[in-house]
């Protein structure tokens, strides 16, 4: 049978196609196993903080929204349309679940939005306390309402983090030792800043800080410190309770007073120019967390020694 030009160009064809499948799938077996936006697993974080937390130990494997975007306060924002349909296509929520005033007002709304997501807590396994203020007349405190701010304490964030890798290794049991190999090299950064700052702080013997919104207590509880918060639930401090904050401060010789930038500093401007100190910003909701808590107890440490 002859054979003429058109077969010839089958028979290249044919071997073409043959070299392009062998190299497809021997190129395939070798390719990272790295999902597509679309097949990422959808989770849904309430403070900046945690989309750090989920990323570090999700990886490429996870898309990630918050519902407390930057520049805003937990206490007070309520989530936007377009938050609540990324939240309706969500495989899992990640709740701080020590009283964040956003989870408490909006929680309910947001399962009945997707009731199908998974609910990770992450503070289970944290001992929670009270949020202790000074009552601003005498050097007493008196004590109230869980204290929300877990995450401003590295051993308890080891935790979260911990609660979160379950989470996602719960939706995607497959990989598994891709989440556990993220979660322990993060638990070991997280580990090397704790152990860092009870380095830096263990030789100071003055204790006290002065921060207007009172963020730190767990922090302060890790590292055995004293926090002098300005804000009274909420509230500015009266002109009695400012002249009592600077009697503190001189007492404690106090000359940095910490503010956060989502709070008018004005308060804490007021007493640092009573005691001829300087007000420094600290923000315990910056979504680079690791980086932020390192620089923050490093400031701390210089306004104790």
């Amino acid at each position: 049978m002859t054979r003429g030009p058109a077969n010839g160009i089958l028979r290249k064809l044919g071997v073409i196609f043959t070299i392009a499948t062998l190299a497809t799938t021997l190129g395939g077996g070798c390719a990272p196993d790295k999902p597509s936006n679309n097949d990422r697993l959808g989770v849904v974080v309430t403070i900046l903080p945690q989309v750090e937390f989920v990323e570090q130990v999700g990886g490429d494997r996870v898309a990630v929204t918050v519902m407390v975007p930057p520049g805003e306060e937990p206490h007070t924002y309520a989530p936007l349309t377009s938050q609540l349909q990324e939240l309706s296509r969500a495989a899992m929520y990640a709740k701080v679940g020590s009283g964040v005033e956003f989870e408490l007002v909006q929680m309910e709304r947001l399962i009945e939005i997707n009731p199908n997501m998974l609910v990770v807590d992450c503070a289970a396994g944290v001992t929670l306390q009270e949020m202790v203020t000074d009552v601003h007349n005498e050097d007493e405190h008196e004590h109230g309402a869980t204290d929300p701010h877990i995450w401003m304490s590295p051993v308890n964030t080891a935790i979260m983090v911990q609660n979160i890798c379950d989470g996602l290794i719960e939706l995607d049991p497959d990989h598994r030792d891709y989440y556990e190999q993220n979660c322990t090299a993060y638990l070991e950064r997280l580990n090397g800043i704790d152990q860092t700052a009870r380095e830096s702080l263990a030789g100071i013997t003055n204790r006290a800080f002065m921060t207007y919104h009172p963020a730190f207590g767990y922090l302060a509880r890790d590292y055995d410190l004293t926090m002098l918060p300005i804000e009274e639930e909420g509230k500015e401090a009266t002109a009695a309770g400012l002249a009592h904050l600077i009697t503190q401060a001189e007492e404690h010789d106090i000359k940095v007073i910490f503010a956060s930038p989502q709070f008018n500093p004005k308060s804490a401007e007021v007493i640092a120019e009573a005691i001829d100190g300087e007000v420094v910003f600290i923000d315990p909701l910056a979504q680079d967390y690791a980086d932020n808590l390192e620089g923050l107890l490093t400031e701390l440490a210089s306004a104790l020694e």
